[in-house]
């Protein structure tokens, strides 16, 4: 549904003529076609959407952590050249769960899980993003985590 979307957005800003926003969703295919040759050899292949927000989520991460550095670095142009591309990147993910609602669905489950210390992070860490990996960024969950079990 996803990777549907993103065909037809392709389309659109091919005939609109934005090419910057054209050269964004071509990256995304390209990097979800890589994906998809990866997963050619495993056994179990994984829900569609899963695998492309899976994709979406590493090149949101890395579209931040590359604009952080070129902003201490000084280069302003190559930053909003990102954070062009990050705007694009993120429109196709869902809606991410806010601060609150992410620690609410850590509470509960810690709870359910029984953690009590920093030992049962992986613990909750993984059923976290079990349940709710898709909406949630798994590095600012990982801090709200260890906050909760500390």
């Amino acid at each position: 549904m996803i990777r549907e979307k993103v065909k037809s957005a392709q389309v659109e800003a091919m005939k609109g003529g934005d090419k910057e926003r054209l050269a964004a969703v071509r990256l995304i295919l390209a990097k979800l076609k890589d994906r998809d040759i990866e997963l050619r050899t495993t056994s179990s292949v994984p829900d569609d959407d899963t695998i492309v927000v899976e994709v979406l989520q590493k090149m949101a991460k890395q579209r931040r952590e590359s604009i952080d550095m070129f902003k201490s670095g000084g280069r302003d142009e190559l930053a909003a050249k990102e954070q062009a591309e990050l705007v694009v990147i993120e429109s196709f993910l869902p809606q991410q769960l806010s601060e609150d609602e992410t620690k609410a669905a850590i509470d509960a489950i810690k709870a359910e899980v029984g953690a009590s210390s920093v030992k049962d992070m992986g613990k909750v860490m993984a059923v976290l993003k079990e349940r709710h990996g898709a909406v949630i960024d798994m590095s600012k969950a990982s801090g709200l985590v260890k906050a909760a079990l500390s």
